[in-house]
């Protein structure tokens, strides 16, 4: 019987269900701590600059070459067989509605997540968070809140001007490098098959990757164990399975564009 409970407790779906239990607990904490606002609000200020201010310049430059990248692919695919201010709806419908959320979300796994993993699990292996705990002290409101808060306001904010500098970049590579491409057929493109939902289905991706991203690497990086070791297998891991949950919660909210 013992080997039994052993190989249950050792096996990929108990720890899969265990993990699963234990995040539901964390964000069960940090529901009951939202209606109290003054422990986590200075912190969420905090946060929400960290994560928007200085991952701005990365976020944008990432966008411009994904726009850059994206007209000059369009037009040398297209040329000839479809009129030129194609270049301008394939454009915008790739860089609103998948390119600008999911190059800014990559982008903040590496920025954003990785280092939010890496803190976290750093002091946990060096027993701060212990220490919280003994003091009384809720960890969730002071370091898991601000983080998890922060990036559901500012990855929205992020996507919406990636969506800028993308839309701009591939406009100004596009008339530079596709033969015939004008101004006024780029725009004409962009708004022929532009949808006003298009906006709003890329500032929820923006929200659920942003949510996605912050909450799964706090957890993460409270699970972290073993020393320094430990904490690059606890970045590693933030890593890779905010990457995964990123594109699930894509693929995911695809029906959202045929509803409306």
């Amino acid at each position: 019987m013992s080997r039994v409970a052993a190989f249950v407790a050792a096996s990929p779906v108990h720890r899969f269900l265990v993990h699963v239990g234990q995040a539901s607990l964390l964000a069960l904490a940090i529901v009951k701590t939202l209606p109290r606002p003054r422990s986590y609000l200075s912190s969420t200020i905090q946060q929400s600059y960290i994560m928007g201010i200085r991952s701005l310049p990365l976020v944008l430059f990432i966008a411009v070459l994904g726009g850059a990248v994206t007209s000059q692919q369009t037009g040398a695919q297209f040329a000839g067989a479809l009129p030129i201010w194609v270049v301008g709806s394939v454009a915008e419908k790739t860089m609103v509605t998948e390119l600008a959320p999911i190059l800014t979300a990559l982008v903040l796994i590496g920025r954003i997540g990785a280092s939010i993993a890496a803190e976290l699990g750093t002091m946990r292996v060096t027993e701060q968070i212990d220490a919280l705990y003994a003091m009384g002290r809720d960890p969730v409101p002071f370091l898991v809140v601000p983080r998890v808060l922060g990036g559901v306001f500012v990855f929205p904010a992020l996507v919406v001007l990636a969506n800028v500098a993308g839309m701009g970049a591939a406009w100004f590579v596009g008339v530079l490098t596709v033969d015939g491409l004008t101004t006024a057929d780029f725009l004409y493109g962009a708004r022929f098959y532009f949808e006003p939902f298009d906006l709003w289905y890329s500032v929820i991706k923006g929200t659920l990757f942003g949510l996605a991203i912050t909450f799964l690497a706090c957890y993460i990086g409270l699970e972290g164990r073993g020393g320094a070791e430990g904490v690059g297998r606890t970045t590693t891991m933030a890593t890779v399975v905010s990457t995964v949950a990123i594109m699930i919660i894509d693929v995911s909210v695809v029906p959202l564009l045929k509803l409306f």
